[in-house]
């Protein structure tokens, strides 16, 4: 039996098939029009990265510049960075003189009408010691001194809160103590809570006359005649007594009235011409005061 033989032909021939339309075919390949959208993607994004990076560097170095000073072709970067820092935070009165750059150690006047009270701390508004805790004390502060960590049992003296509260709607005030900063600046945050202070200056602000800390009110930036100093300590207005109150030393005596007279007086200053004036017929009555009851 003879098998009939049939061949089979395609479907569709090559021929056809290239004669269907360009969106019908099939092709093994990608197109040109792909490979060049990719390679436009890819070249964009390396151009914006290398754009970036060429920021940075000019950014950083232009950091580098303004934080690292001239003359250190040793150290530079962050390290000498850090050290410039530190620097400044051990400084801070030199600091804030640059700034105001007027040699002052206080800024100048928010309101040029008011007149500075400046404050002693210690033995003035608050009374401090050591461990063992005394009989009576508001609060403790534990600063830490040369490395130490120290107890100070704190007493307020009786109208402090009332002073500082009338001091800050007619007056300047200024806490200036020669105690350190560490311990200082523990004891103001917590009988100034309500911030009633506008400035505080501690030991490095004063200046050291024999071993004495003298605070002097001439470096301040303020017209004397409008200054006033109370302190417990006649060191302290060494430059400036015709600007002083002295003012008897607190322990603790919780029927001591001195803050409270003090209120009093400086209620009839405000428009006093010259303090120093008033301070004269404050230190009369005082001693008159005193001769009456001997």
């Amino acid at each position: 039996m003879v098998s009939k033989i049939t061949k089979r032909t395609p479907t569709k021939s090559i021929k056809n098939r290239r004669n269907l339309p360009s969106h019908l075919r099939r092709s093994k390949k990608k197109s040109p029009s792909t490979k060049n959208a990719a390679s436009v993607v890819v070249a964009s994004i390396n151009k914006s990265l290398y754009t970036c990076h060429r920021r940075l560097i000019k950014l950083f170095s232009k950091f580098t510049r303004i934080a690292t000073p001239k003359k250190t072709p040793k150290k530079q970067g962050y390290q000498l960075l850090g050290k410039v820092f530190d620097e400044s935070a051990a400084n801070e009165n030199n600091l804030r003189r640059s700034l105001f750059d007027d040699g002052n150690a206080l800024p100048p006047l928010v309101s040029p009408d008011k007149k500075t009270i400046f404050l002693d701390l210690d033995e003035t508004l608050v009374h401090s010691k050591p461990n063992p805790p005394p009989e009576k004390y508001d609060f403790i502060v534990r600063p830490v001194i040369d490395g130490h960590r120290v107890e100070f049992y704190v007493l307020k003296r009786p109208f402090v809160d009332e002073l500082l509260e009338f001091l800050s709607e007619k007056f300047e005030v200024v806490v200036f103590t020669a105690g350190l900063k560490e311990y200082a600046s523990l004891v103001l945050d917590r009988i100034d809570r309500k911030g009633l202070i506008s400035h505080r200056l501690y030991r490095d602000s004063c200046k050291e006359v024999d071993g004495k800390f003298v605070k002097d009110l001439s470096d301040m930036g303020r017209d004397m005649k409008r200054v006033v100093i109370v302190d417990d300590n006649p060191n302290s207005y060494l430059f400036q007594p015709e600007n002083a109150i002295p003012i008897r030393p607190f322990t603790d005596d919780l029927g001591d009235g001195e803050l409270k007279k003090l209120i009093e007086f400086l209620n009839g200053c405000v428009e006093v011409e010259d303090m120093r004036d008033a301070v004269k017929v404050y230190l009369a009555a005082e001693e008159e005061y005193t001769s009456v009851e001997i």
